[in-house]
């Protein structure tokens, strides 16, 4: 399937259940925490992605200028969230997306978005949006494995979907990756061009004549959680950490690895996403 072909597909990305019940049960509430919920949202890809792409949209007037799921909820008022998590919850019945484990999906998405905050952090970058960047990073992965089933299957037999390889496999495979299938939802869906620029770019931050320090950002947390994920040994650490893109940020591989962001989810619940 061409790219352009695939942007124009119609599928609805699945929410975490947990987090989407928890959300519907905050907002019943008679007086609800406003932190509470720009905290649930902000944990969950997919409602994260429609938030954005709400307060975007030129009913607003904002298209172009909210990179953050706390900017969103201070335009569009709870009225709007509550129709966003009823819709989400009409589709609750995606429980599954072929070829994708979406629990280590989400879980790596979140770890991902924390990690890209804690460096945006030591460099003097907007966290928010490093955040929000991190955790929608991968949002094309899920378009293509719900678009192009067939084609991802054989993929994923020789490269699994979080492996360090994947970006380069699936541009041989397809001529495109999930960076490019990301920005392309992204830029149909109004988000600020620096966050568009940042998805494109994040697999390979140099090949294009502007260098977008947020595509670095995610390029690093990327690196990490994905080296987590396969248990990476120390000498395997070594030989892939993307030395040039730490360079350019003055982040070298002690300072991606000695990043613990704090996880305030479970302070709301002990629960595991599910």
């Amino acid at each position: 399937m061409e790219l352009n072909a695939l942007l124009a597909s119609q599928f609805v990305l699945p929410s975490i259940p947990k987090v989407l019940a928890l959300l519907l049960s905050e907002l019943e509430r008679d007086e609800p925490d406003l932190k509470k919920i720009s905290q649930l949202v902000s944990t969950d890809p997919a409602l994260t992605t429609r938030l954005l792409q709400l307060s975007n949209s030129g009913f607003f007037k904002l298209s172009g200028k909210i990179n953050s799921v706390s900017e969103s909820l201070a335009i569009l008022g709870l009225d709007h969230v509550r129709t966003m998590a009823a819709a989400a919850a009409s589709g609750i019945s995606i429980k599954a997306v072929p070829g994708l484990n979406l629990q280590k999906f989400w879980n790596y998405s979140l770890n991902v978005a924390k990690l890209s905050r804690s460096l945006a952090g030591m460099v003097r970058q907007n966290q928010q949006a490093a955040f929000t960047c991190g955790l929608i990073h991968a949002v094309g992965e899920l378009a293509i494995h719900m678009g192009m089933p067939e084609e991802v299957a054989v993929l994923n037999r020789e490269v699994p979907p979080l492996d360090l390889r994947r970006a380069n496999a699936e541009r041989m495979s397809f001529g495109f990756c999930y960076a490019q299938v990301g920005a392309g939802l992204a830029a149909k869906w109004k988000f600020p061009q620096a966050m568009v620029d940042a998805l494109d770019h994040q697999h390979a931050p140099f090949e294009h004549d502007v260098y977008e320090p947020l595509a670095g950002l995610i390029h690093l947390a990327t690196w990490r959680a994905r080296a987590q994920e396969a248990g990476l040994s120390d000498h395997a650490l070594a030989v892939t950490f993307p030395g040039p893109v730490g360079e350019v940020l003055g982040i070298d591989i002690d300072m991606v690895l000695q990043q613990d962001p704090f996880d305030w989810y479970q302070t709301t619940s002990n629960a595991p996403l599910q």
